[in-house]
This record gives C-alpha cells, sequence and structure tokens, in this order.
C-alpha cells in the first residue's frame, strides 16, 4: 500500500513540474511577443527620436530645479554655474572666443544654418504649460514618427501668424537695404540699345578696349579707311 502511495505521489510530483514548466513556458512566450511588439514599435520612430525625448526631458526637470529655485529665493543660473568645473567653464570660454557671430555669406547652408539660429533665439520662451497640454492632447504624435500626420492636430494662433508675417516683412525690408544700386552715369557715352547690350559692351571692352581704342575713335571721328 504504501509502495502505491510513493508512486502516486510521484506520478502527482511530474504532473505537477509539467504544469510549472507549461506555465513558465507561456510567461516566456508572452514577454518574447512583447518583446517584438516594441522592439517593431522602436523601429517605426525616427532616428533622432530618442534625442528628442531626452531634450525634452531635460527640459522638463530643467524648469522643475528653475521654479524649485524661485521658490527658495536662489538664483538658478548660478547654481547651474556652480556645478560646472574650472576646466569646463576655462573650454566654454575659448569656445565663445573662437566664435564669429557674423562670418559673412559662405554657402547657403551656413546662411540656412544662421537664419535657423537667429529664428529660434527671438522665439519667446517657453511655456511649460502650453508645453504639457499639447503633450497630452496629441499623445504619441506628440514625438512624430514615419507614419505621423501632424498636419490639422496643432492650429497655428493668430499671434503666432502675425509674428512670421512681421519677420518675413522684416526680411524684405533688409534685402532692400543690402540691395546693390547700379550708379548710371548721365555723361557717359550711349552706345547700347538696351541692359542686355550694354553689359555686352562692357564685356567687350574690359577684354579687347585696349585694342581697338585706335579704330574706334577712327570710327567716331569718320576717318576710318
Amino acid at each position: 500500500m504504501e509502495t502505491e502511495k510513493t508512486a502516486a505521489q510521484k506520478l502527482a510530483e511530474r504532473k505537477e513540474r509539467l504544469r510549472n514548466l507549461h506555465k513558465l513556458r507561456q510567461e516566456a512566450r508572452t514577454h518574447n511577443h512583447q518583446e517584438v511588439i516594441a522592439e517593431d514599435a522602436r523601429k517605426k520612430l525616427p532616428n533622432n527620436w530618442e534625442a528628442r525625448k531626452r531634450q525634452a526631458d531635460w527640459l522638463v526637470s530643467d524648469e522643475k530645479a528653475r521654479e524649485e529655485a524661485k521658490a527658495k529665493g536662489l538664483d538658478y543660473d548660478r547654481l547651474k554655474l556652480l556645478e560646472v568645473s574650472a576646466i569646463d567653464a576655462e573650454k566654454i570660454e575659448k569656445k565663445k572666443k573662437k566664435q564669429n557671430p557674423d562670418l559673412g555669406f559662405s554657402t547657403f547652408e551656413a546662411q540656412t544654418a544662421r537664419q535657423y539660429n537667429r529664428l529660434v533665439k527671438n522665439m519667446p520662451p517657453r511655456d511649460m504649460s502650453k508645453y504639457e497640454k499639447q503633450k497630452e492632447e496629441l499623445g504619441e504624435a506628440f514625438y512624430g514618427g514615419p507614419n505621423t500626420v501632424i498636419h490639422g492636430l496643432v492650429k497655428d494662433t493668430p499671434a503666432a501668424i502675425n509674428n512670421m508675417v512681421k519677420d518675413l516683412e522684416q526680411q524684405i525690408d533688409r534685402r532692400k537695404k543690402y540691395s546693390r544700386r547700379r550708379i548710371y552715369n548721365d555723361d557717359a557715352d550711349v552706345d547700347f540699345i538696351n541692359e542686355r547690350n550694354s553689359k555686352f559692351n562692357k564685356k567687350l571692352e574690359r577684354f579687347y578696349g585696349e585694342h581697338t581704342a585706335e579704330i574706334k575713335q577712327n570710327l567716331e571721328r569718320g576717318t576710318a579707311i
């Protein structure tokens, strides 16, 4: 009787182990499926999504620390400088000295970068309450993605549209000031029939003027042979 009981106990133990193994296999399968879904979602995100998310998180934490310092009556910018080492401060200062704020026009890429930095610099201070509200309303679309349609989700305010129009008008005014004015000499000889012919004659004069000066004078005097 004891032998049969022992065999039954062994059979029950084997069944229990099988149930545990089956349970572990199901958990592993579920976990793998979740990882596959998460990996697929990460692949669909833009390449700079993690960097943008880190920057957004840093802005939130920085604003929070600034508010805490303000509540305590402390200068937050001064507190941040206290955390910078002397070596890093020296590197930052040397970098600032090397930078030239106006390098003039070099390439269209550099010009575009200067325009972008100017526009970013003139942007109003960030409104964290508006930032959090927009983040909550847009959800996953807030960070963007290859299949995200932003059009229609965000509506520009009249103030933002007016600022854009004002900036464009300022750009037009600046271009007018920098436009090169061509001075016309009223006493100069008129040897052209239109602007294009005038430019062509100037090119001829520049390259062949010294060789044809005598011929031109003879034609004007009427003494050419």
